[in-house]
């Protein structure tokens, strides 16, 4: 097996690692390394105050450093302000306030919203909600033989109904990369909005919102190494403007009386009651770790495990491949004649840790033509030891099982 191109040594950054154990399982949620841990520790133990509201020196100093982790989020995804950067628990409620807030005050019966075959469930609920509501249809864009979402195929199906395309910059199960900025043209060739899920794709690749183009873009902290629990909503200042508060209580108001209430600007509509204060800071630190190390490192490190990952486990007659070659940092497969579960739990008596089901992406089992697969996903502190003890674990499970 050869070694990666970029080696990284990381691995003793991450506390939560043992030695012997090989973490696999970045894609659901990344590990957390030691100065994450020690940011947050800090402002939990040292630090901690509320924001925005205390005249105390301690809340004044907290509310700067928050808003300072905004800042941080918005220059590592390129975007021209801090006040374009809506910080909320994660991706999942990020997609969830834009189709209620954009999609459920703009769209109307007879439009039409573009999903693809991979999306999570997070990409799909929350559309499928505001369609039955307000009566708009939902149309799906199929995916190339190599498992990427068809392009020339959306080009096809878009029309002037189309109010929303909604697509994975990275899916969670196949690690295909989109080709945002050709899916973005598309869009907005026909006059539609379009919304990128970014969860898969900040903790791999350097993202550009500006330079893409896109309307709205999501991600969680938790899968850029940072703490569960905080996320972000970007979109264009334009677009916040326009939309009504997702909900309503302290921090969002500009005045109240019982007569009426008016609300303050983006984001802070948008952050009703008392932030996650400690998961903005914790997040900014994991920014901060990442942009150390060098996204373009950590591309060509994960592309290179990858690399080799599959051509190990292409060795294996039993072993089925999903998703393209040059996959970001994802391999899912399946092994002939066992369950995905059983698969995960003999690797697990192997300490080996991958995840093994739908992934949130039931419609792209269908179009598989799975139940289930397991998947390695790779992050910083991953290395060619860890495809050895998974091929070691699939030998096994192959020995097992006949």
């Amino acid at each position: 097996m050869s070694t990666t191109e970029q080696p990284l040594d990381t691995l003793a950054d991450f506390p939560a690692i043992p030695s012997g154990w090989a973490y696999l399982d970045t894609a659901a949620t990344a590990q957390k390394p030691q100065v994450v841990v020690d940011a947050i520790a800090r402002a939990y133990g040292e630090t901690y105050a509320t924001v925005h509201r205390g005249v105390y020196q301690r809340s004044a100093d907290m509310t700067l450093a928050y808003e300072a982790a905004r800042r941080t989020v918005a220059r590592f995804i390129g975007a021209g302000s801090a006040d374009e950067i809506v910080f909320v628990r994660g991706a999942t409620e990020a997609i969830n306030l834009v189709a209620q807030c954009w999609a459920g005050t703009q769209l109307k019966a007879g439009d039409r919203i573009l999903l693809s075959a991979l999306e999570h469930h997070s990409n799909i609920v929350p559309w499928q909600m505001v369609a039955e509501r307000v009566g708009a249809g939902i149309d799906v864009v199929p995916l190339t033989p190599d498992h990427r979402i068809d392009l020339d195929a959306m080009a096809a199906m878009l029309t002037p109904a189309h109010k929303l395309v909604a697509l994975a910059h990275v899916s969670n199960v196949l690690g295909s990369v989109l080709d945002v900025r050709r899916a973005v043209e598309l869009a907005h060739g026909v006059g539609a909005k379009i919304l990128l899920d970014g969860c898969q794709a900040v903790p791999r690749v350097a993202v550009d919102v500006a330079a893409t183009g896109c309307d709205f873009y999501v991600f969680s902290g938790h899968k850029l190494y940072g703490p569960t629990g905080i996320g972000v909503l970007w979109a264009r200042p334009d677009l916040l403007d326009a939309m009504p508060p997702y909900q309503g209580g302290g921090s969002m108001i500009d005045r109240v009386t019982f007569a009426k209430t008016t609300y303050a600007p983006p984001p802070g509509r948008f952050e009703a009651g008392t932030p996650h204060i400690v998961g903005a800071l914790g997040l900014a630190a994991a920014i901060d770790y990442v942009e150390g190390i060098g996204l373009d490192r950590i591309h060509a490190h994960e592309a290179a495990l990858v690399r080799d990952c599959r051509a190990a486990l292409s060795t294996i007659n039993s072993v089925r491949l999903f998703g393209p070659e040059d996959s970001a940092g994802i391999v899912s497969f399946a092994v002939e004649g066992v369950h995905p579960h059983d698969v995960g739990t003999i690797l697990d008596e192997g300490q080996v840790a991958i995840r093994a089901g739908h992934h949130c992406a039931q419609p792209l089992m269908e179009t598989l033509g799975v139940d289930a697969t397991a998947r390695a996903s790779f992050g910083v502190y991953n290395g060619p030891r860890d495809i050895e003890a998974l091929v070691r674990g699939i030998e096994r499970v192959t020995r097992i099982f006949g």
